[in-house]
């Protein structure tokens, strides 16, 4: 590693850097989910859990590793796995409603399965059947895929300088890997690296393998509690099994790029939910009224009335948005084709666009009108803002209405990969 690499990992490790939980090997097997119905009914059942303590872990930057095991053993990692191979095969629009179910409880919760989700779908699109069989299978009794995707020091974040070689008869992969949401929490790492003649593929390799380093140095000051920190490969030795193309699934029209991003979209919605459900909350209980009004109650203030309506009709709209995008993502799904795919990508870009909006007006509702108590930090309200600000940047809301208008005016088809 040069020494700006080096440095720029100093610089993000505000934190230093604390060993990785220990993560043991799966114990029992997880439920399985039959359905869309199932896996709806069982979200709703664990964000009320994952809700009671967001706040505490959150300002804590408390690591949430019971409530991961209790989401994955539930069987809703699982959801995705196409009937055929003993999953429920969830539609797009039920995928993106379970996120924002759990995003509403603690958006950190709702973030951390979306690269496992992803390599999935990767799998789906690329492996080999002995492949699928064996991960799917893994997954079905509830091991936890985790990311090992992007990189910092670098030109931009989908450049790689991780890769595998083969030394004397064996690959080896080196690397290191930062935002590696989820692999704090999981069974298996998935790490995208290079091999020999540039292509990128997907590596999947067990936690316990020897030259796996993983620290917990994440100190962003939203998103807390996603354990998306660093990981180091030192000469770790794969086999070609454990190896998926993944560039493959661009090169051809697929639905991989809305697939990943309806994930994002939908923790944003889910945090402009979780936001507004928190507002109404406080509000009922503890606001005041203005002392120029006669009223008895904060909640029958006029302008808080109007807000509070304001921003209903604006997540309503980011919800309806989201259910668009899961419709025409699963029409893409089952036909893909450069139409169907440009319209899933465009629609879930209107979704992640709108409800990242939607989310940070949301928070700030909520401040503003539960006024200066509001923001005692016991309550933990501002979560919501951090939460929702730093989750935008994982992809530029910018270039999203960039697509979205050349799409309508220009009718210029998206471009395939997996940040639209």
């Amino acid at each position: 590693m040069s020494e700006t690499d080096r440095k720029l990992h100093r610089e993000a490790a505000l934190v230093a850097g604390r060993p990785a939980p220990h993560i043991p090997p799966r114990q029992t097997k997880a439920d399985r989910i039959a359905d869309d119905a199932e896996a709806i009914a069982v979200a709703k059942a664990l964000a009320r859990e994952f809700a009671a303590g967001a706040a505490e872990r959150d300002r804590e930057r408390r690591l949430p590793i019971a409530e991961i095991e209790r989401f994955s053993q539930s069987g809703l990692w699982a959801i995705t796995i196409p009937k055929e191979y003993g999953g429920a095969g969830v539609s797009g629009a039920t995928l993106a409603e379970v996120t924002a179910i759990i995003a509403a409880a603690d958006s950190s919760l709702g973030q951390i399965p979306q690269n496992h989700f992803y390599m999935v779908e990767a799998l789906r699109l690329a492996g080999t059947e002995e492949q699928k069989k064996h991960y799917f299978a893994r997954i079905l009794d509830g091991d936890r895929l985790g990311n090992a995707f992007t990189e910092i020091g670098t030109k931009t974040p989908v450049d790689y300088k991780t890769a595998f070689r083969n030394v004397d008869g064996e690959l080896l992969l080196n690397g290191q890997k930062f935002y590696a949401t989820g692999s704090l929490f999981a069974h298996i790492l998935v790490v995208v690296a290079k091999d020999e003649t540039g292509r990128v593929h997907i590596v999947f390799i067990d936690r316990a393998t020897p030259g796996v380093s993983l620290v917990d140095d994440w100190s962003s000051f939203g998103q807390r509690t996603t354990g998306s920190g660093t990981v180091t490969f030192d000469n770790v030795a794969i086999t070609p099994f454990q190896t998926v193309d993944h560039d493959v699934v661009f090169e051809r029209p697929t639905a991989m790029g809305p697939f990943a991003q309806i994930i994002h979209a939908a923790v944003q919605v889910g945090n402009a939910r979780g936001a507004l459900n928190e507002a109404v909350t406080y509000v009922r209980t503890y606001s005041r009224p203005f002392f120029e009004l006669t009223i008895e109650h904060g909640y029958e203030d006029p302008h808080t009335i109007h807000a509070v309506g304001e921003v209903s009709i604006r997540v309503n709209a980011a919800e309806a948005l989201l259910a668009r995008a899961g419709r025409l993502l699963d029409i893409a799904t089952e036909s893909p084709d450069d139409r169907t795919v440009a319209a899933a990508s465009i629609a879930v870009a209107e979704a992640k666009a709108y409800g990242t909006e939607v989310a940070q007006l949301a928070a700030n509702k909520l401040i503003e009108l539960g006024g200066a108590r509001s923001t005692l930090e016991s309550y933990g309200l501002d979560r919501f803002w951090r939460n929702a600000k730093t989750h935008a940047l994982h992809d530029p809301v910018r270039w999203k209405y960039h697509h979205i208008g050349n799409y309508y005016l220009n009718g210029l088809l998206p471009p395939r990969h997996g940040a639209l």
